[in-house]
């Protein structure tokens, strides 16, 4: 096991909405015996109310704040030895903040999904607000390809096998 991990136990999973971070991240924390949080559902749970509606009522820079917050909420758990693996919005791992919070927590895994495969899986969906617009989608995942690329580890997501990428994961040697 990485030191790192031995420290403070957490993997986090990022990358564009849609990649599979959720599902890949609870077959990862069964196969390890590890606790998993999905942050969005998290941030619903507390606030009470849906992802779009916050986005809606509060606009998506009050989301931020409510995301970072949650964040450094189940980073102390981390800190503290509980170990997590941790499915983090898309949009978290943007800021610079975020990104050292989880890189001194753990270690940060980028499920990287090709543009065809997320536009698939996201079309239809309104509980993704950034997701509504195709074009604005497609400038979205294009975007933030940057930010991602910041993450210590890449897995390529090439199928809808969560057993597989789980055993990508698994074969980084982090364990």
């Amino acid at each position: 096991m990485l030191l790192k991990l031995k420290r403070t136990p957490g993997i986090y999973l990022v990358g564009f909405m849609g990649c599979g971070k959720s599902t890949v991240g609870r077959a990862l924390a069964d196969h390890i015996g590890w606790n998993f949080i999905d942050l969005d559902e998290e941030i619903e749970r507390t606030q009470g109310t849906s992802i779009p509606e916050i986005f809606d009522e509060k606009g998506e820079a009050a989301f931020r704040e409510i995301e970072t917050a949650a964040l450094r909420e189940r980073v102390k758990l981390v800190d503290r030895g509980r170990p997590f693996v941790i499915a983090v919005g898309g949009g978290a791992f943007l800021s610079d903040a975020n990104v050292k919070t989880l890189t001194q927590s753990g270690v940060t895994i980028w499920l990287d999904c090709p543009l065809e495969t997320i536009e698939r899986r996201v079309a239809g969906f309104e509980h993704r607000p950034l997701a509504r617009d195709p074009e604005k989608l497609r400038e979205l995942y294009q975007a933030r390809r940057a930010s991602y690329e910041r993450a210590e580890y890449r897995v390529e997501v090439n199928g809808n096998d969560p057993e597989a990428i789980v055993r990508d994961i698994l074969a980084l040697s982090l364990l």
